[in-house]
């Protein structure tokens, strides 16, 4: 794809389009028709997931109303309670929470959730934002399925870090969380793509294409799936010994919840892959060009060389990166993930500044350059030099990751 087609479909896309929306599917569908202009046939992989339409969300502390959204898929309840402010889990903070309200720093993760619950926290507070933005933007977070478990669901909220600071300043001291939601079943989708080649062994190759709530995701990740389109052009024209199969994620942003479903429905068709090759945020304007690599390190310095070898800069490193290679990885599957790594200052993610802007066309073209060259060393091997196994200390990292370990 030349330089005109990428910048279109950056515009075509300019909009948001969380995992399981109507914005979702109708990308989904964009995607497919783009393969079809390329004379491909991608099929789409529909997958439920949870829902939420949020009918009541109000937040009050100390009598005053604060903007709030409510946390999707954290149930129908009203509390009313004293307010704590939790920095850290450290076990002194912990024993302070139990029948209160809790303000956290930081995302509300797996094990922060449950420190919560198990401390007898009766609800929470997030926030997020920037203290020196101009907007006031709320991001519209969910209560995550892995997170909960299906144990004691507490009811959440999400503000602006203004207002945070606020309530810690004047020194609030009780919050009342109200929170009314119809819960359902949804769907996403995944665009697959399979190019055969000489031998059944197969290199998948996945970008998510959904964003946050706030965002177009143009860098986060629009990039990676331009990327996955202009290869699958590529390779339809180029032979390859090993198939090559394309896998545009649907929910990622959600908690993998594309790559997860897609290697949970096909347990079987796994045993043929041997490598995953990641996209996820290439081509922008500031910023260095990594590889993450869940694999020997050996493939690590097989990247080092090829990028000195093309006068290519990159970065590569071993450890778990967080997007759809990693459900692969899980199951056995050596993986590389591609990104051009931005300062947050030039290129933000998951607000409204992830546009076109932090976009320069030229990285996207030697970005996708550097990666095609690289499966088509890979696809064209005959035998795929990556070790078809994961390193103790990368599933160490995995069960981390997973949460499967603290």
């Amino acid at each position: 794809m030349d330089t005109t087609r990428i910048l279109q479909i950056f515009r075509d896309t300019a909009y948001i389009r969380t995992g399981g929306s109507v914005q979702e599917k109708k990308t989904a569908g964009y995607l497919g028709e783009i393969c079809r202009s390329f004379g491909l046939s991608a099929r789409i992989e529909s997958f439920d997931v949870p829902m939420s339409t949020i009918r009541e969300a109000v937040l009050t502390v100390d009598g005053k109303e604060i903007p709030c959204k409510g946390y999707l898929c954290a149930g129908t309840s009203e509390v009313e309670a004293p307010l704590y402010y939790l920095t850290d889990a450290d076990p002194f903070s912990l024993s302070q929470i139990r029948g209160k309200i809790v303000l956290s720093d930081g995302y509300l993760g797996f094990w922060r959730y449950h420190d919560l619950v198990e401390n007898g926290a009766v609800g929470f507070i997030t926030y997020d934002g920037n203290a020196f933005y101009a907007d006031r933007d709320i991001d519209q977070r969910e209560l995550r399925s892995y997170v909960s478990e299906g144990k004691a669901i507490l009811p959440g909220v999400n503000i602006n870090i203004r207002d945070a600071a606020a309530m810690i300043e004047q020194g609030a001291a009780r919050a009342k969380i109200t929170l009314r939601q119809d819960e359902y079943t949804g769907q996403s989708q995944n665009v697959v793509l399979d190019l055969p080649g000489e031998t059944e062994q197969t290199i998948v190759l996945t970008a998510h294409y959904d964003s946050t709530s706030l965002s177009q995701g143009a860098y986060d990740n629009m990039s990676g799936s331009v990327g996955l389109l202009a290869m699958a052009e590529h390779f339809a024209k180029h032979p390859h010994r090993f198939g090559l199969r394309f896998i545009w994620c649907g929910s990622e942003e959600r908690g993998l919840l594309g790559s997860k479903a897609y290697c949970a429905a096909n347990e079987e068709a796994l045993k043929n892959i041997v490598l995953c090759v990641n996209l996820d945020m290439i081509g922008c304007t500031m910023g260095k060009f990594i590889a993450c690599c869940t694999s020997e390190m050996q493939l690590v310095h097989y990247i080092s060389y090829m990028g000195r070898e093309l006068g290519f800069q990159t970065a590569p490193y071993q450890d778990v990166y967080s997007s759809d290679s990693t459900p692969f990885s899980d199951k056995g599957i050596p993986s590389v993930s591609f990104a051009r790594v931005s300062p947050r200052e030039a290129a933000p993610i998951h607000n409204r500044y992830d546009t076109l802007a932090a976009i320069k066309a030229e990285h996207m073209e030697k970005d996708i350059d550097f990666i095609t060259q690289f499966v088509s060393r890979m696809a064209n091997a005959k035998f795929c030099p990556v070790e078809r196994k994961i390193p103790d200390n990368m599933k160490e990292k995995l069960d981390k990751y997973l949460c499967r370990k603290r």
